[in-house]
């Protein structure tokens, strides 16, 4: 049986992705009442508001709370976790804390996205060289069950979380832009809504068939044109510099977070 220890967004994510393609038994621990009873009654899973009930009934575990409470929440069930599959999905948290927290070596790192809510998530995953690999391949499937699946070794995965585990809320950010500068040449916030996701979307499609972003960028730009127009703006405002920068703040924190 797979266990979640959290049952918020991102474990819903997998959970929906997991019973969509592979109808596993889960269980999942969630403090919340409303949350425990919203997901027992969509995806027909087990729920419970104790971790170690989790931790008794399943053999791999999926810790999904927030890296502020992963202090806690090893604590808790450590004592439990001889010969368990542990998998952490929360920013900054290193294998080597949970090693030193809890009594097995089975331990995978993943970042996975919000796009999983969709299936169209991006996870990248690091591990210990202890596992075998009927173990990687079952934790594999989970993750791509919602998406794409990179492996990685684990010291980049502070560049990971800045790159994917935070750019949806960049490009999402990018794309409120987008709707306010529309909006303040005068459409509608709908008609700006419209034109800004559906030309994200077609750029993504067409960077994912192949075609360079530095080529993409030519194509659309000409000599005097307004592409041309609005990149030296960008230029001028050390715009790329910008968005360097945060990623860099982002992969920042997520070491912070991981602190141990």
């Amino acid at each position: 049986m797979i266990g979640f220890i959290g049952g918020g967004n991102m474990a819903e994510a997998l959970i929906k992705g997991i019973v969509a393609k592979y109808e596993k038994n889960i269980m999942v621990s969630e403090p919340r009442d409303d949350r425990r009873d919203y997901l027992e009654k969509l995806y027909r899973i087990k729920t419970t508001p104790y971790n170690k009930e989790v931790m008794k009934e399943c053999t791999i575990i999926i810790l999904a709370v927030k890296p502020q409470n992963m202090d806690e929440v090893t604590a808790e069930i450590s004592e439990m976790s001889t010969d368990k599959i542990i998998v952490t999905i929360a920013a900054g948290i290193p294998i080597s804390y949970l090693s030193s927290r809890l009594k097995t070596s089975k331990i995978i790192r993943v970042m996975p996205n919000t796009p999983a809510l969709i299936q169209e998530g991006m996870s990248v995953m690091s591990m210990c060289e202890c596992m075998h690999d009927k173990e990687i391949n079952i934790i594999k499937d989970i993750f791509m069950s919602v998406g794409a699946l990179l492996m990685l070794p684990e010291k980049h995965m502070n560049a990971v979380t800045a790159l994917s585990g935070s750019g949806p809320g960049f490009f999402a950010y990018f794309i409120e832009a987008f709707i306010e500068g529309g909006v303040k040449m005068g459409l509608e916030k709908s008609d700006a809504s419209t034109l800004a996701i559906q030309t994200m979307l077609g750029t993504a499609r067409l960077l994912d068939a192949g075609i360079a972003p530095a080529q993409l960028r030519e194509m659309v730009t000409s000599p005097g044109g307004t592409t041309e127009a609005g990149l030296k703006n960008f230029k001028e405002r050390n715009f790329k510099d910008i968005i360097i920068s945060a990623l860099e703040s982002a992969s920042n924190r997520a070491r912070e977070l991981g602190g141990k």
